[in-house]
């Protein structure tokens, strides 16, 4: 049990308006839901307070904006829904950060205690919907644990391996005393580092290396981390790569490093999977070597590794010579002080950094001049030039997404939301945390037809708070992964991924945003510009031609 310290309370508090106390205590600046009888009570405790109450269209929605402000600020981000229905809506935000490794809570309010297994209205069983696929599931049943709970479940998500944590709400404990207590300070968390000796060994095994590699991924990255980091491997000759989705980890292109070789996992360059193929010694910063960085676990599953994670190897494959229990941005600090590879093999190390620049260098042309469709490579040169360098990009899942991994650079971190489980409909909730959170900062959005409108509708909660961003909605008229599957085993027999699209231009300004429809790359520069100005969330409906899949080169 974690030991909380209670702070003296001017007044007592019911339960609900407890729960709202604490979020601010804790530092939370927003919640995002959608109303429910079953939590009355919170709703009520946040009309007072300065805890901004973001009101979406779909639980879904909802949840995904919760994910993408833990993901953008480290603190678990918050979303409130309503039981039953509500709950089950809300799931794929759970599943997400759990198998992302991502900092979220979700409160669900529920049926009140009497009313327990009588199959009431809307009731379901917590633990047994969220106990597979969140960090620790937690029912307030004492009105006077309101605070303690947050406050746990706040730390429980945060430390280790970050995770959602789902906390119920019984509507009846809601409205009662919670008691004298108050609210209680929060608990820090704690971000290990390596012991003098986890250094020393992983010096020697540098040392030993001819060609040490670096994989890069998880939360929590800094400024200095990365920066720091990818000095020390320009330094030494040592390539590093992104897990999957964590490309914002390091910074792409700073002045001084060449170190920086591109990512893992789908959409990734064939020199990035040589390179995992090829290295005598991986080294995992905040990443474990899972299914989709490893190709289906079938590469670099027995090069010598060290795994350097917080808590233990959870979702972790192959072959593991060092284990070093840190928080990996923190655990940088310190390996940025010790020598490497002094033999290290700098061909192979330039060689990578080339074959990564020839990857991620748009073509300077079109490969085509059709005036009918737009060319996403060449939208990705426009958006290299005009895109601030701490922009955040946020898309779904879908094949638009290979466009905006393999082409936008990141510079600054907290510049990526994207799922690495794979679901559809987050980019658009995405922006809007983004926008909230970042009020300063460019957010561009990556939309894929069927990706956009699984949660298109939260452009309603764009306009309704202020969110400002420009929502790319590439539109091939079908589930294009899933197509680009079934031409491989189904030739010439496509079957449930065609799809029938609004006027999303239209659609956009029904909602009171901007709205254009671009057919040519050559509009495209100054249509962005024109939705850029707009001061409102814009959607850019790009008309692609439906027989692409990817860009034109594998690299």
């Amino acid at each position: 049990m974690v030991n909380v310290v209670p702070e003296p309370s001017a007044r007592p508090l019911s339960a609900g308006h407890l729960i709202v106390a604490q979020l601010e205590r804790e530092g939370v600046r927003r919640v995002y839901g959608v109303p429910g009888e079953s939590f009355l009570d919170v709703l009520d405790g946040l009309h007072d307070s300065p805890v901004s109450t973001v009101v979406t269209r779909h639980e879904g929605g909802a949840g995904f904006m919760a994910l993408a402000e833990g993901r953008l600020t480290g603190l678990p981000g918050v979303a409130m829904v309503t039981r039953g229905p509500g709950a089950a809506n809300a799931f794929i935000a759970v599943h997400t950060a759990y198998q992302d490794a991502t900092p979220m809570l979700l409160f669900v309010g529920l049926v009140p205690v009497p009313d327990r297994g009588r199959e009431a209205f809307q009731e379901f069983d917590l633990s047994g919907w969220f106990g597979s696929t969140a960090k620790k599931v937690v029912m307030l049943d004492d009105p006077t644990a309101a605070a303690r709970v947050v406050a746990e479940s706040m730390h429980v998500a945060r430390s280790g391996r970050p995770g959602p944590v789902v906390i119920g709400l019984p509507e009846d404990v809601l409205t009662l005393p919670a008691g004298p207590s108050g609210k209680v300070r929060p608990l820090a968390v704690p971000r290990p580092r390596a012991a003098e000796a986890e250094l020393k060994e992983l010096v020697r095994r540098f040392e030993r290396a001819r060609r040490p590699l670096v994989v890069v991924g998880g939360e929590g990255w800094t400024a200095e981390s990365g920066q720091e980091l990818m000095r020390w491997a320009t330094r030494h000759s040592i390539p590093v790569l992104a897990d999957f989705r964590a490309y914002d980890a390091v910074p792409h292109d700073l002045e001084d490093n060449g170190a920086y070789v591109g990512s893992l996992g789908y959409g990734r360059g064939d020199h990035a999977a040589r390179l995992l193929d090829e290295s005598d010694l991986t080294v995992f910063l905040g990443a474990p070597r899972g299914d989709v960085l490893s190709d289906g676990y079938t590469r670099g599953l027995d090069s010598e590794t060290v795994l350097v994670l917080p808590g233990d190897a959870q979702g972790h494959s192959g072959r593991i010579d060092q284990f070093v229990s840190a928080h990996a941005p923190s655990f940088v600090l310190d390996l940025v002080t010790t020598p490497a590879s002094p033999d290290a093999d700098v061909a192979w190390f330039r060689a990578a950094g080339e074959a990564h620049a020839r990857f991620t260098t748009p073509a300077p042309e079109p490969a085509s001049d059709d005036d009918a469709h737009v060319d996403l490579t060449a939208v990705m040169s426009v958006l290299r030039e005009e895109l601030t360098p701490d922009a955040v990009i946020t898309y779904g899942a879908g094949n638009h997404a290979l466009w905006p991994a393999r082409y936008l650079p990141h510079r600054a971190p907290a510049s990526l939301v994207a799922p690495r489980n794979g679901a559809m409909g987050m980019g658009i909730p995405a922006a809007v945390a983004a926008s909230l959170a970042f009020p300063g900062r460019e957010v561009v959005s990556v939309a894929g037809d069927g990706c956009f409108l699984m949660n298109g509708q939260e452009i309603a909660t764009a306009v309704g708070h202020g969110a400002v961003f420009v929502a790319l909605v590439v539109d091939n008229g079908c589930y294009a992964t899933i197509r680009e599957h079934q031409e491989g085993a189904y030739p010439g027999r496509p079957s449930g991924t065609q799809l029938t699209n609004p006027d999303f231009a239209a659609w956009a300004r029904s909602y009171g945003a901007y709205g254009e429809t671009v057919t040519s790359h050559r509009d495209f520069r100054e249509a962005f510009r024109r939705a850029r100005a707009s001061g409102l969330p814009a959607v850019l409906h790009l008309i692609q031609d439906p027989v692409v899949r990817a860009p034109a080169t594998a690299g």
